[in-house]
């Protein structure tokens, strides 16, 4: 239906409505079999680049099931932080598919952090033991806590290590996450005790072009999982070919950032996570698989998270309504 006005959402107000992270992963769970299905349209994300390992990102999308078409503007500037700054910002909108009319602008970081996390943990349902009780976290930022607070929802965590170049970092975030998860937390001072002997890795450092890789081999246990939300900024070459099954959230996206110059030591990915979903490829079939997932990040998540935000806030009188 065509409307004279617009929805604006604060970041505030995305967090006010308080969408529970396992609503998050089950929304993604469903998009991923609709993708995998062939019932999504996203190309691959354009971008422009202002400064060195900075990007600003245009991610449209389409899921018919959900009624849910946008476009996330979104940045990533790792010379923020020295500024005070948060790394990721954007704003998302949201359109009418009858009549392409935008319905709401939200901020968008939130939401990335959350979704981002959540296909991390759809990926390991499929990818990880079932039975995985210990985690690895490196880089403990924005999404290293977003990731943990995700893999909890989804596994009987016990034990979780922490890395950071910034050893305070990381022991604030122990301490703050052992509280929110109660679960034991810590902190190490070597990458490779997050990494070794370890059910579920996470990598979330900034994304860079010309990385200096840390992860070495045999670091990742046979039967593990591991899940580099930073491209491959953080793992060797050698590390990444040890995996039995390597997949990726989008095998498109992933040949076009090959193109682009990244990826260029990643083995070629066995299937799309959508693929997996859906029962075409298979996911673990053995306990001593080491597997990774390499997610790039869809603007699909994005939309199948935006839209429930969207509706949650229309219910709760949120937001500032702006004329068109």
């Amino acid at each position: 239906m065509q409307s004279e006005s617009i929805l604006y959402l604060s970041r505030q107000d995305v967090e006010a409505v308080g969408l529970p992270m396992v609503s998050i992963i089950d929304a993604l769970e469903q998009m991923f079999k609709e993708k995998g299905e062939g019932r999504v349209e996203m190309p691959p994300k354009p971008g422009i680049h202002t400064r060195e390992d900075a990007f600003i990102h245009a991610m449209p999308a389409y899921i018919p099931s959900l009624e849910a078409a946008g476009v996330k503007w979104i940045s990533g500037y790792p010379g923020n932080q020295a500024k005070g700054l948060p790394y990721i910002t954007g704003l998302l909108i949201l359109n009418d598919p009858d009549t392409g009319i935008p319905t709401a602008i939200m901020d968008a970081t939130w939401i990335t952090a959350q979704r981002t996390g959540a296909a991390t943990a759809v990926a390991a349902r499929y990818l990880a033991r079932p039975d995985s009780s210990t985690a690895g976290i490196i880089a403990c930022g924005v999404q290293g806590r977003s990731n943990l607070q995700a893999l909890a929802c989804a596994f009987p965590l016990t034990r979780v290590r922490v890395f950071d170049l910034h050893t305070s970092v990381a022991q604030r975030f122990a301490a703050e996450m052992s509280v929110e998860l109660e679960i034991d937390v810590e902190a190490v001072e070597d990458p490779r005790l997050a990494v070794v002997d370890t059910d579920l890795v996470v990598t979330s450092g900034p994304i860079l072009k010309h990385p200096t890789p840390v992860i070495e081999a045999d670091w990742l246990a046979p039967g593990a999982f591991a899940c580099p939300v930073d491209f491959d900024s953080y793992w060797t070459g050698v590390a990444l070919h040890q995996a039995d099954k390597l997949a990726t959230d989008d095998l498109g996206q992933l040949d076009y950032y090959r193109q682009a110059g990244y990826f260029g030591d990643t083995p070629a990915a066995y299937a799309d996570l959508g693929q997996i979903v859906a029962g075409q490829k298979p996911g673990r079939e053995r306990d001593d698989e080491r597997t990774i997932a390499i997610n790039l990040g869809l603007a699909l998540e994005d939309m199948a998270t935006a839209m429930p935000v969207f509706a949650r806030a229309v219910e709760l009188g949120l937001g500032v309504r702006l004329p068109l």
